[in-house]
């Protein structure tokens, strides 16, 4: 009787987490089907000539698939001193965000200064066609227009506010009785910080950079106010292929899909690493 029961306990508990894997997997399903139907629909534009994307009933997925719109992409437009401006604007950007948001997220978290956190995160709620005028002034009177200076000094108003306000909450989670540990040693409080806190802030430091690195790479404004013929991003070189005639739907599909590629093959790589950092803490 007790070993009868015992089974039974076993197959409900069975039959329940089957139940909750698969409410899990369709609730995924739903949450993601909008999203990986509109990428789907942009590939298979991207692979079907212009016939097709033009007919109805819609072909959704081309019989003949064919890489015409991305050759075309390619003979075109310099897709090529695009793809090398994006890469210097987001990765100056980037890696001067790291550098001086970092320690601005130890110094917050350790003085425990709660209202400057605040008033970094209202600087990234803030739009940022807000800074537009003041910043355009700016820099035409520098004579800095259609270079590729100002679209890096402005797309620090996006990278850095996120990597300060993911550091503070690391920073904070972190033990202090390690940090105090080397203080007392002999240790200085810069000391403390490169030996101790910063090893152990590696994930939240991946974390901050990934987000703003996505942030910096897909930002649209700032490049096409301040950007040349020759300086434009990738997101500005797409929009420019729109014209008022007609919409070459293949290239365009195209051309977003070589905007989107580096952002989600940089993603695949360090995945695990963007799970350990939220894990850890990277994200408050």
């Amino acid at each position: 009787m007790e070993l009868t029961m015992a089974i039974s306990l076993h197959t409900k508990r069975r039959i329940r987490r089957a139940v909750d894997k698969a409410a899990l997997a369709v609730s995924v399903a739903v949450l993601l089907a909008p999203c990986l139907f509109v990428f789907f629909w942009m590939l298979s534009l991207s692979l079907k000539y212009d016939i097709d994307n033009t007919a109805w009933p819609p072909v959704f997925w081309p019989t003949e698939p064919t890489l015409e719109n991305f050759a075309k992409v390619f003979e075109e437009s310099p897709m090529f001193l695009y793809f090398w401006n994006s890469v210097q604007v987001t990765g100056s950007a980037t890696l001067v965000a790291l550098l001086l948001g970092v320690p601005a997220g130890y110094g917050i978290a350790k003085a425990r200064a709660h209202k400057m956190a605040a008033v970094l995160l209202l600087s990234r709620m803030t739009p940022g066609l807000s800074y537009l005028i003041p910043l355009f002034t700016l820099f035409q009177v520098l004579g800095l227009i259609g270079t590729i200076w100002p679209i890096a000094l402005t797309h620090m108003v996006i990278t850095l506010p996120i990597v300060v306000w993911i550091m503070i909450g690391f920073f904070e989670t972190q033990p202090h009785e390690l940090e105090e540990a080397a203080r007392i040693d002999g240790a200085t409080l810069w000391q403390a910080f490169r030996y101790v806190a910063l090893p152990l802030a590696r994930p939240g430091i991946v974390v901050g950079a990934i987000l703003a690195f996505i942030s910096s790479w897909n930002n649209f404004i700032f490049g096409a106010v301040f950007a040349g013929r020759t300086t434009r991003t990738m997101p500005v070189a797409v929009y420019n292929m729109l014209t008022f005639e007609s919409f070459a739907w293949g290239p365009l599909a195209a051309a977003a899909i070589i905007v989107m590629l580096p952002v989600i093959v940089l993603t695949i790589i360090i995945q695990k690493e963007i799970v350990q950092g939220l894990s850890a803490g990277g994200v408050k």
